[in-house]
């Protein structure tokens, strides 16, 4: 590399315009002697031309070389080989222009390197998943299907660019039935000896300017086995201890009105009489709330005035009403949902505000209707609010834990949902919304 490789590109202009230009006024002052001065003139500028030409060419080589160079690169960097760079030991503009095209390599290589690094744990993950994933392009074929996803489909073996419709004509009635349905949802493979259980889900969006659909299967089987197993602990524990609740004092009462009757103390017995029957009806109530529980029978819907209906929960249960419209009916199964306000409006008066603050509050809304029930009480913490809703979860001494259960068990069952929240001057909110 010559010494004016090193020079700044201005100054080298600089100078090249500089010597040209004192070239060509040096020939037009000698050609005067035999030439016109126009004529002069337009030789002294003709003259140097191919000299000129000859510099700047030799000059600016290896520049045009450096420029071939970087144009190697950048196609390099456009086929995603970001290995290659560009050597220049010179100065000025070029050598920032190469020091900038080196440092974009560089952290072209980096990226790629975290991108390759992120794309086989990525990968890694999908492929050892237990969920079944699969990838579906506009044509319905399959792009992309982890391991899972190929023992469910393929019996093993690779899923890619293969029809879905074909994969699912191979599949069970039941998987065939659940993709039939549309959306999300649950299903069971296999007899009841060997029965699995699934969640399908399935989500759509744009990939390279496509549709795709991605669709995710998740065994579910031990997981629901648990909870069940679970549930069932819980409620034998539920059982057992109201059981023993009720029998070990009415054991007990029945022990001392034998002894009573064989000392001949006959003026206490109906004490010991009543305290049995008492304790036997508690458990006859205890038993038929579980019963009504877990065989509570589809809604039977029909229309009903909500001034008759809560006119009728009046006569049960005292509240304040806040009703709009007035006149508005509905079509609910009037027994079932009387049942759920009836059990939350129990609740308002039992969480220990004034009796004259319960409030029933009723709201049109566009398509719902807005049932409130509100009190006045102690409300509820965090831990209480993310479980009041489970069946069997109470934190009264003597609750069932069925009360709210019940509730939203009949609200979804018409259609519609259930939430509970604290208010902002104290007391709770339990929101029902069933459909107009």
């Amino acid at each position: 590399m010559h010494w004016w490789h090193r020079l700044p590109l201005s100054v080298v202009y600089a100078a090249l315009t500089v010597g040209y230009m004192l070239a060509a006024a040096a020939l037009a002052l000698l050609l005067q002697r035999w030439l016109q001065p126009w004529a002069a003139v337009l030789a002294a500028v003709a003259l140097p031309m191919p000299l000129l030409l000859y510099t700047v060419r030799r000059m600016f080589a290896p520049a045009r070389s450096l420029f071939r160079a970087l144009a190697g690169t950048v196609a390099s960097y456009r086929d995603g080989d970001f290995s290659t760079g560009v050597a220049w030991r010179g100065r000025g503009e070029l050598r920032d222009l190469v020091a900038s095209h080196n440092e974009l390599g560089k952290v072209l290589r980096e990226q790629r390197l975290s991108l390759v690094q992120r794309e086989l744990l990525l990968d890694t993950m999908v492929q050892n998943t237990p969920v079944a994933m699969v990838l579906l392009d506009p044509a319905r074929h399959v792009v992309l299907g982890n391991l899972a996803a190929r023992k469910m489909f393929g019996d093993g073996r690779k899923l890619e660019g293969r029809s879905f419709d074909d994969l699912l004509a191979g599949t069970g009635d039941a998987v065939r039935e659940a993709f039939a349905r549309g959306g999300d949802g649950m299903f069971t493979v296999g007899d009841d000896d060997q029965e699995d259980i699934y969640h399908l889900s399935r989500r759509g969006f744009r990939l390279n300017g496509r549709q795709h659909e991605l669709v995710l299967l998740r065994q579910l089987t031990a997981e629901l086995r648990r909870q069940e197993v679970q549930t069932w602990k819980k409620v034998i524990r539920v059982i057992s201890h109201e059981l023993n609740n009720s029998l070990a004092p009415i054991a007990s009462l029945a022990h001392s009105g034998a002894e009573l009757l064989r000392r001949g103390q006959y003026d206490r017995l109906p004490t010991a009489l009543s305290t049995i029957e008492e304790r036997a009806r508690h458990l006859e109530g205890f038993i038929r709330d579980y019963a009504r529980f877990a065989k509570m029978p589809a809604p039977r819907l029909e229309a009903v005035e909500w001034q008759r209906f809560i006119a009728q929960l009046r006569n049960q249960v005292e509240f304040e009403m806040d009703i709009h419209p007035a006149d508005g009916t509905v079509r609910i199964d009037a027994a079932q949902v009387e049942q759920a306000l009836l059990n939350l409006l129990r609740n308002a008066h039992e969480a220990g505000g004034p009796a004259d603050e319960v409030r029933l509050s009723l709201r049109r809304l566009p398509d719902t209707w807005r049932i409130d029930v509100l009190d006045r009480g102690s409300g509820m913490n965090e831990a209480v609010l993310a479980n009041a809703l489970l069946p069997f979860y109470s934190t009264k001494r003597h609750g069932t834990g069925l009360g709210l259960a019940l509730a939203r068990e009949i609200a979804e069952a018409h259609g519609g949902r259930i939430a509970l929240l604290n208010r902002d001057d104290g007391g709770l909110c339990v929101s029902m919304v069933l459909p107009a």
